[in-house]
């Protein structure tokens, strides 16, 4: 099977060098590489094939959010990757929205990086769940009486529950379990929660809770929401 090609942006030449012995063998490779975001060419300029995943630092740009743009609109087919060195939750949720394919964490095990990156070149959206907690917790006293996002979504008191529940990680047996609904009341509701909300998944739901000031109490870690 043909490796995926990526193209590495960060500072540290050690942690690229890391990377690159990391990946060395299996289905990923480093084939190109920046110590930063300005070094990086256009893709016309682009020597060889273009990369299939772009894995960059944040603190590798002046702007997390003007780079995704930037290398979105540069390399419209790659999937974009941040890994980071510090948590940032609010940078977090603005790069996903700028176009980021996930956001991670450097001290993430080998094994959790492979299987996030596996997750994003299917097309899933990644991030660590302790960051989403973080966003929750600053939103959590964000306004959702009647001028909130609930009801200006039109939102019921049982999609609102599924909707928190997801942000917790749970499948759908398990909010069935927690809500002592059947399955198929929550396949359901959350058909419709996904048609009120615009979103096409339950990763498009969660990102959409976040920038809309759900949230609550996150009962269980997760290493990642895809």
């Amino acid at each position: 099977m043909q490796s995926v090609s990526i193209f590495l942006i960060d500072a540290n030449k050690l942690f690229r060098e890391g990377m690159k012995a990391l990946f060395s063998e299996g289905e990923f490779r480093i084939t190109k590489e920046a110590a930063s975001f300005s070094d990086v060419p256009p893709s016309a300029m682009m020597e060889g094939d273009t990369p299939e995943l772009i894995m960059m630092d944040p603190a590798s740009a002046n702007g997390t959010v003007q780079a995704v743009t930037v290398l979105r609109e540069q390399y419209p087919t790659a999937r974009l990757v941040l890994l980071a060195s510090h948590l940032d939750a609010q940078e977090m949720a603005n790069a996903i929205q700028a176009g980021a394919d996930a956001f991670l964490m450097k001290d993430i095990s080998p094994a959790a990086l492979a299987q996030s990156l596996r997750l994003v070149m299917i097309g899933e959206k990644v991030f660590p769940t302790h960051l989403a907690a973080l966003l929750i917790t600053g939103k959590a006293g964000a306004n959702t009486s009647a001028n909130g996002p609930t009801a200006a979504k039109g939102l019921s008191q049982r999609e609102t529950q599924i909707l928190e529940r997801l942000l917790q990680g749970d499948s759908n047996k398990m909010i069935a379990n927690h809500l002592n609904i059947t399955e198929a009341t929550v396949k359901v509701h959350l058909k419709s929660l996904l048609r009120k909300i615009n979103a096409s998944n339950r990763t498009q739901a969660a990102i959409w809770a976040l920038e809309n000031g759900f949230g609550g109490k996150v009962e269980k870690p997760m290493e990642a929401v895809a």
